[in-house]
Formats: C-alpha cells, structure tokens, sequence
C-alpha cells in the first residue's frame, strides 16, 4: 500500500516570524552564570514538560532543610485526595511533635488543630511541629511516614535523595540534590490547592492569637510568584524551591545552599527571569488537515472514523522561529476487519529539535463483509423502510 504524507507549514507566517525573531535575536538574552546564582546547587525546570532549562551542580547530594517540606505536603495532599485525610480532621499534638525545635508554632502536647491549619502552619511558617503531627496523623508515626516518603521519591524517579525525618531538621544522611528537589515540587504543585496556601503572606491561627508570616519573601517582590518553599538550616544553608507564573508558562526554580536568604531570593529570582526572558511553552493541538475518514476494502462500510487526540506541549527558545511542521502518516486504505481504537497510522510533529508522534486510531469497528452479515444488513434496512 502506499502511503498519504501531508506535509503542513504555516507559510507567510512562518517567514514573517523568523523575520521578526532574527532581529530580536540581535539583543542579548539574560543569562545565568555564577555572577548571578551563586549557590552552589541550582536547577531551573519548566513545570508541564519536566523539562531542565539550566542547571548547575543539579545533582549534588546536599541538605535542603526545610525543602524537604514539599515531599511532606506532597504526601498530605496525596492523603486528602485519596480520602484519608480530610482538611477538617482535628489532629492532636503528640509529645514528639510537640519537641521539634527550630521554625514552629509552640505546639504543645496534646493542643488540637484543624488539618487545614497544620498544612497553613506547615506551609506559610514552615512549622516543623506541624509538619510531625500531620505526618503521625496520616501513618501513625513519624517513622513510617518518612518511609513513606523515601518510598514515594524513588517512585518519582528522585535517585539522589534519603529522608531522614519528615521537616528537614539536620541529621546525619538527610540528603537530596536541586534536581530531585524539582522533581518533588513539580509533582506538588500538580495539587492546585497547595497554591491556597503559598499564596498567602500573613494569616493567624489559634483564633487570631499566633501571627504567621510566609517565609517566601519573593511573594513580595516578584511578578508571578506562586510558591513554593524556603529552607534554612547551618548544614544546609539557605535553599528555596520557588515556582512563578507567567503567560502560560509555570517554572520551578530550586537553589541550594546560599550563604544567606538574601542571595537565596536573588538567585531564585534570576533563574525564573532566565526562564522567562528566553523560554516560551508551545501546544501542539490536532491538525485541522487531519483526514475525517480513511477507506476500508471488504467491509460492511466503505470508511471508517478516525481520531487522534493531540493536547500537548513543547518548551522552545524565544529566539527561535520554529514553527510547528505536522507529516501525517495514512496508508490509502485498510482492508476489513477493522477494531475500534486500532492504530492506523501516526501524526509527527517536529519543533526545532524536538519530534513527537502520536497515533492515528479508527473511531469506530468495521466488520468484513460475509453474506449472513449483509443479508441481516439488507433485512434490518427493509424493515425499517
């Protein structure tokens, strides 16, 4: 059988596009080097495709403080969907809990908070406190939660971590990289509602009595800012996962070990503006010349239905005038039988350097032509007439 190949450019647009870009390529683009993030571990990644837009030292084993939060909340919110954790839940401060020192809320034993305010305290003041009660309330213990946890980044791919405890406080062995760090928030923030409670900058607990401020200070300062985490500790130094919005595009920019918070939210906020000065997300949708139908030989019908469902995206260079080329792969025709959902040939998208295929299914069944069957057929149209 031979094949049907369309080949589909945006001509004019193209030309005009490349025209425009070539002239804005003349500028130079913002960025990074070590003048500008000076942590010794960054990782810039771009949220809907996992895609890594820069990188320094990304998989150096460091401690990341109280970035280890965000595999903690991931667990939480991972809990409320999967029913066992509902955000009215009323958890009661253990004893253990209770004697975490660093960033917290002086929870005392046996004090009762709502789940959703142990995730506000959690997230907004980085309370380790909160953190262990959650985390005790979901598995029974600390322990096992962190299990929990360890097991949950190897499923996630995160090869350079071990989790010792469930807040981030320093201990022997608690490691990860700015790179497995990426990998956690993105899977974190796929929770929208964890942005309900990084958005916020001041709230209160207890009734109004104990202020919390958030500790991601770029809420302030940059435009887009949605998230995520900060962390400090002496092993650790200064780290921040911090995730920003713009145009479409979501990035997640992790620094670690900055000498102090305020090289932590410069570095954070010059990864993000590399990320936006040079990136721009594409989609890539079904092609309009996609053919309705494909002719069937032998068979009760003469064509069957197809459909290829495209809703998907690609990271490419704003210097760059790619535009997205489709080659559509149909052979002429199918002999019968064809199965519903059978894959008939593929749809090749190529951006720049980036090519994607998808499949090209029938919509429908056609069954091959036999006597019986077109006698029923021709009965079944009589009677209706």
């Amino acid at each position: 059988m031979g094949e049907v190949i369309y080949l589909i450019k945006k001509g004019f647009a193209a030309v005009f596009l490349a025209v425009c870009m070539t002239v804005l390529s003349t500028v130079p683009a913002f960025a990074v080097d070590d003048a500008l993030v000076t942590a010794p571990a960054a990782v810039l990644m771009e949220a809907s495709t996992g895609k890594i837009l820069n990188e320094k030292n990304a998989h150096e084993k460091r401690p990341c403080a109280s970035i280890t939060k965000v595999m903690t909340l991931l667990l939480v919110f991972e809990a409320i969907d999967g029913g066992k954790l509902s955000l009215d839940d009323i958890i009661t401060t253990s004893a253990h809990a209770a004697s975490m020192g660093g960033s917290d809320i002086w929870l005392e034993e046996g004090e009762t908070m709502t789940a959703d305010d142990m995730i506000k305290a959690t997230v907004v003041a980085s309370a380790n406190d909160a953190a262990v009660a959650l985390a005790e309330h979901i598995s029974g213990s600390e322990d096992a939660f962190v299990d929990r946890m360890n097991a949950r980044a190897k499923e996630l791919g995160m090869n350079d971590t071990t989790f010792k405890n469930c807040n981030g406080l320093d201990e022997e062995g608690h490691l990860t990289s700015a790179a497995d760090v990426a990998i956690m928030s993105r899977e974190l923030i796929k929770h929208k509602k964890i942005f309900d409670y990084t958005s916020i900058w001041l709230d209160y607990l207890r009734g109004g009595e104990t202020q919390i401020v958030n500790t991601n200070k770029l809420l302030k300062t940059y435009n887009g800012i949605t998230g995520l985490k900060t962390g400090t500790t002496d092993d650790a130094g200064c780290c921040m996962s911090a995730t920003a919005e713009r145009d479409g595009m979501s990035l997640i920019a992790v620094v670690l070990g900055c000498d102090n918070g305020k090289q932590r939210f410069a570095d954070g906020a010059a990864l993000l503006d590399y990320g936006f000065a040079n990136y721009s997300v594409e989609e890539i949708k079904t092609p309009a010349e996609l053919p309705k139908s494909l002719e069937v030989k032998g068979g009760m019908a003469d064509s069957v239905a197809l459909s290829c469902e495209i809703d998907d995206s690609v990271v490419v260079e704003k210097a760059s005038a790619d535009e997205p080329e489709f080659t559509i792969n149909l052979p002429e025709s199918m002999d019968a039988p064809v199965e519903e959902h059978e894959r008939l040939g593929e749809v090749v998208c190529k951006i720049g350097e980036t090519e994607r295929s998808y499949d090209i299914v029938s919509a429908e069944t056609v069954e091959k032509t036999s006597f019986g069957k077109a006698f029923g057929y021709l009965m079944a149209a009589m009677v209706k007439g």
